[in-house]
């Protein structure tokens, strides 16, 4: 399992409008192959900034499934107008603790 992380940036003043539109963007990455859970947290100090944690079974489910699907066009269409500046995602993997 790999977690993807983003801090999103939403432009001032557009936090509801993509909260909305987030809504509906689940749909669409909840329904790919590979796809465990995402989360979407609001920033309690810094106004309209967001974490997306996304659960992957692997790195290619993300990138290469998902990124490279029809899907991914809608997602871009429903969200990618919000970010300023543009999110830089990245992946990490659980180290075993015991």
């Amino acid at each position: 399992m790999i977690l993807e992380q983003a801090e999103l940036q939403v432009k001032a003043g557009m936090g509801q409008a993509f909260e909305e539109d987030f809504r509906k963007a689940s749909r669409i990455i909840s329904s790919m192959k590979g796809y465990i859970s995402h989360e979407l947290h609001k920033c309690m100090e810094v106004s309209d900034k967001y974490l997306l944690l996304v659960r992957w079974e692997t790195l290619e489910d993300h990138t290469e499934g998902f990124r490279g699907s029809a899907e991914y066009q809608d997602w871009k269409q429903l969200l990618h107008h919000y970010y300023d500046p543009f999110p830089v995602v990245e992946h990490y993997t659980a180290i075993n603790l015991t």
